[in-house]
Formats: structure tokens, C-alpha cells, sequence
């Protein structure tokens, strides 16, 4: 019998590698995706094989965070021995355009699985996708002891759904836990999001697509990291013999400043030539520095990065470069290559 995992959130950047990370450990994997006109399945489409082929290990599933009868209904029937809850309205920034559904979504949408799993009675462990905006302007570092100090809608959901977490765990003696992950990127970044969206436009501009960027707080300064490593850690959490809350991050901060001088620098272009500074991008209240302190990670669960800032920048740019058809630079392989000689993950 394969193992069963659930994972909201598996069209994701988060979603997907994770799906990838169990498929090569043996599970059986069921993905919640929401009903759309168009498909929205780009980054799971490598690992997908037809539910009819006796070897498919991978499900698909119609649902919503907003629908609690059907989350329970999915959670009875599958029985998952892990779920995986990484779906949420995501974008910070957006999140100040629609905080009512950012609240219903990232924060009720959290109540709503727990409660499915304490109706259907079944034995199942529970990964809460936390996030560092948690902290907000809390001081840093930021370790699990750090008060919350939320700056943002999103953030606000986030710190909701953290605590209803803790007290489903507390109050029915659930298996829920919490992984407080500070920013992690990789080529299946949203290109919304500015390490995406710097690592596409700089592929654009050397191709001669695009002439400017427009971003918007170049000071703010997050702990940057590489999202194949932080999937391990979210199953790495489940498989520890009792719940409990973790942060990842590399230990490092970086600006937006930063990011795009590293990118930029890699091709050899100066990126003052090619940025202007647009208001619409800045934030009604502003998180100015965000660092990991990961030291319980590091001690219990064994987890340490091994990809650095540098290393990050050149993988991102590299796998943009090959996505409209440019020759890469290829430093970003080679450090793949390097340091992940048996990666589980096949594309990117």
C-alpha cells in the first residue's frame, strides 16, 4: 500500500515540487485544484500520468477553499495519512485589493480543513504553510519564539490560520503542525512575485522584448532561499514522531536592490538602465527586514540550505534565459549539478 498525501495548493510553485519530492518516495498523491476555463496545471504537467494507467500515483481533484462540505468530503473518501496545506491567496501586495477574500481563503480556508479532518474522524498529520510576513516588523531574527507582528492582510489570514492550527492540535490532539518558511523561489515562481518577475524581464530585455521594469520598494530586504529545499522540510516535519512548529530560511537577508544587482551583473548589463520605480508597487504598510533564525530546524529535523543567494540568482535567470529560447549563461546548472548530482526534481 502506498502512503497517501493530500496537497492544497499543488499547481503552485510549492505544490508542485512537493508533489514531485513524494512521487519519488512512493506516494500516492491527491491534488486539490480549483474549476477554471482555461488549465492551470503547467507545473505539475511533467509528473502527471492518466488516472486510468494502473501505474498513476497522481490525482487531481475539483475543490475550493471557500467549500467546507466538499473538503470534508475529500479528506472521508481519500483518507490521507498527510495533507499538505499550501493554498492560499498568496500576493502580499493583492491581498491590500482584497482582503475579504484573502481572509477567506488563507485564513478560514485553514479552519475549514481542520475541521474536516476532526469530522471525519481519520488519522492523519497536517502541514500548516505558514509564512514569515507573520513577523511583519517584529524585530529580527525571527525564530519560533518571535512575536507575531503582522503588516498585511495576507500576513493577518497567515497568523490566523497559525493559531487555529495550534489549537486544533491543542484542544482535539491533532497532528498539526506549522512551517514558518521565509521566502523561497525557484524558476516555477509566480511571475508576479519580483524575484520571478526581475529573472523574466532580464531574459526579455537581453532577447529584446522588453525595454523597462517597473518594480517598487528596492530597500525592502527578505531571507531568500531555494524552494526545492524547503518542500523537504515540510515533509521532514510530518515524519518527526511528534507536532510541532518550525522556520526555515537561510540565515541571510538580502534587498530587492541586491537581487537585481546580482542578476543583472550575471549578464553583464547595469540595471539602472532598465528599472524605474513605480508607487502602485509599494505597500500601505511596509515590512522592512526579514531574517530566518532556523537554529531548531537545523538541531531537530536536520535541515540546512544548501543554496546560496548567488546560487539562486544564477539558477533563476539561467532557467528564464532557456524559457524564451536564449542560450544560458549555465552557472546555474552547474551548481545544480554540484550540489544536487541526484535531485529528485526533473524539470526546471
Amino acid at each position: 500500500m502506498f502512503r497517501k498525501a493530500l496537497i492544497t495548493g499543488i499547481t503552485g510553485q510549492d505544490g508542485s515540487y512537493l508533489a514531485e519530492f513524494l512521487l519519488s518516495l512512493g506516494y500516492e498523491v491527491h491534488g486539490l485544484i480549483r474549476r477554471a476555463s482555461t488549465f492551470n496545471t503547467s507545473r505539475i504537467d511533467h509528473i502527471y500520468i492518466d488516472p486510468h494507467d494502473p501505474n498513476a500515483r497522481l490525482f487531481l481533484h475539483y475543490g475550493d477553499l471557500t467549500d467546507a462540505g466538499q473538503l470534508t468530503n475529500l479528506i472521508y473518501n481519500i483518507k490521507p495519512d498527510e495533507i499538505y496545506h499550501l493554498g492560499a491567496q498568496s500576493h502580499v501586495r493583492v491581498s491590500f485589493d482584497i482582503p475579504e477574500y484573502t481572509g477567506e481563503v488563507t485564513g478560514l480556508g485553514t479552519t475549514r480543513i481542520l475541521e474536516a479532518i476532526k469530522r471525519s474522524d481519520i488519522k492523519t498529520r497536517f502541514y500548516q504553510a505558514s509564512s514569515s510576513e507573520m513577523f511583519g516588523a517584529a524585530k529580527p531574527p525571527q525564530s519560533e519564539k518571535t512575536s507575531f507582528y503582522p503588516r498585511s492582510p495576507y500576513a493577518a489570514s497567515k497568523v490566523y490560520a497559525y493559531w487555529m492550527t495550534v489549537n486544533y492540535k491543542e484542544g482535539y490532539n491533532l497532528f498539526a503542525c506549522n512551517g514558518i518558511l521565509f521566502n523561497h523561489e525557484s524558476p516555477r515562481r509566480g511571475e508576479i512575485f519580483v524575484t520571478r518577475k526581475i529573472t523574466m524581464a532580464l531574459a526579455n530585455i537581453i532577447a529584446g522584448k522588453q525595454k523597462t521594469l517597473y518594480l517598487g520598494n528596492l530597500d525592502a530586504k527578505r531571507d531568500w532561499g531555494y524552494a526545492p529545499e524547503y518542500v523537504e522540510g515540510m515533509w521532514k516535519i510530518l515524519q518527526h514522531d511528534k507536532p510541532d512548529d518550525y522556520v526555515f530560511g537561510t540565515g541571510e537577508t538580502h534587498s530587492v536592490r541586491e537581487f537585481l544587482q546580482e542578476a543583472f551583473r550575471y549578464v553583464e548589463l547595469d540595471w539602472k538602465k532598465y528599472v524605474k520605480i513605480d508607487k502602485k508597487y509599494f505597500r500601505p504598510t511596509e515590512v522592512n527586514v526579514l531574517i530566518a533564525n532556523p537554529a531548531k530546524a537545523k538541531r531537530i529535523l536536520k535541515w540546512k540550505p544548501k543554496i546560496t543567494f548567488s546560487d539562486l540568482v544564477k539558477i533563476m535567470v539561467d532557467a528564464d534565459m532557456k524559457t524564451i529560447g536564449l542560450n544560458p549563461i549555465g552557472e546555474g546548472d552547474k551548481i545544480l549539478n554540484k550540489k544536487f548530482p541526484n535531485r529528485w526534481w526533473k524539470k526546471d
